[in-house]
């Protein structure tokens, strides 16, 4: 669904209204928290982190089938199923056997599965992906409305490939070209800026060549607003989404442990009934 429709996205089922942003975002927390509630867990916080950019990428940005997504954090995979099964790309009915033997719904999202055009999870190709996609629209004359969007971790920069395909993007001046960086401040085991400093991350990206935007990655409004404007440089555009990770589920929220969890029954109950509350105060 493009920035400036109103109409409902194609894939949903005839008749099925569309759900707003907040809505989708709700549905996607809600189905990770049950993922991670299966035998297998899941990154439950990464993937809740960057539910509010998926729900308003994929109903309020993205126009499908013209556009193109890539996540290069792959193991937010389990938000991705969310907003492909709320998008009616997936069966929602899967998303119960995520992880499991004879799933193809993986840790990490393969090629192969609708809305998934490459198999991800190896931090850092992600960027080059979509450098590839829009380079091949920019000397496509007769697509020059088709974007892509390729969502990142912060953690991730800390891979020098991110900064090469930085460098080949604002070189190449790939307009076409959106980087959400999915910027919660941690990864597997500690703060980003302990580890390795990102900042001042905007300064470093603009210095690459890139137009760059900064906004609170879980307020729908400004966020849909810095991710469905075009280039206004004519370079390609950073979006740097500031977020917490474990977003919606507060005993979760801002710790490391969060990045790979199963919950048990008691925390799988909690964790639904604050997104619960959550959804009722939206309302």
């Amino acid at each position: 669904m493009s920035a400036t429709t109103t109409e409902p996205p194609a894939s949903l089922a005839a008749g099925a209204p569309a759900p707003t942003t907040e809505e989708a975002a709700l549905r996607i927390r809600r189905a990770v928290v049950d993922m991670a509630a299966g035998r297998q867990g899941a990154h439950v916080g990464g993937s809740l982190s960057c539910a509010d950019v998926l729900a308003v990428l994929y109903f309020g940005v993205l126009d499908l089938p013209g556009d193109s997504f890539v996540l290069s954090k792959g193991h937010a995979a389990p938000a991705l199923y969310a907003a492909l099964a709320a998008r009616g790309l997936l069966d929602e009915a899967e998303l119960a056997g995520y992880a499991s033997p004879g799933s193809r719904l993986f840790g990490h999202p393969s090629r192969g599965l609708p809305g998934v055009e490459f198999s991800t999870g190896s931090l850092g190709h992600g960027l080059a992906l979509g450098c590839g996609l829009a380079l091949a629209g920019q000397l496509r004359e007769e697509s020059a409305r088709e974007r892509v969007f390729v969502l990142m971790g912060d953690g991730e920069l800390q891979e020098g490939s991110v900064w090469e395909s930085l460098m080949f993007a604002g070189h190449r001046r790939l307009s076409r070209l959106t980087a959400v960086i999915d910027r919660n401040g941690l990864q597997q085991t500690a703060g980003t800026e302990g580890s390795l400093s990102l900042e001042p991350l905007g300064d470093r990206l603009r210095s690459f060549g890139w137009e760059v935007r900064e906004t609170d990655g879980h307020d729908h409004g400004p966020l849909r607003a810095a991710l469905a404007a075009p280039s206004e440089s004519g370079r390609p555009v950073a979006v740097i989404a500031r977020t917490v990770k474990g977003r919606g589920v507060p005993f979760l929220e801002g710790r490391v442990s969060s990045h790979y969890a199963t919950l048990n029954p008691a925390l799988h109950r909690r964790a639904l009934a604050a997104l619960r509350a959550a959804g009722q105060v939206a309302r």
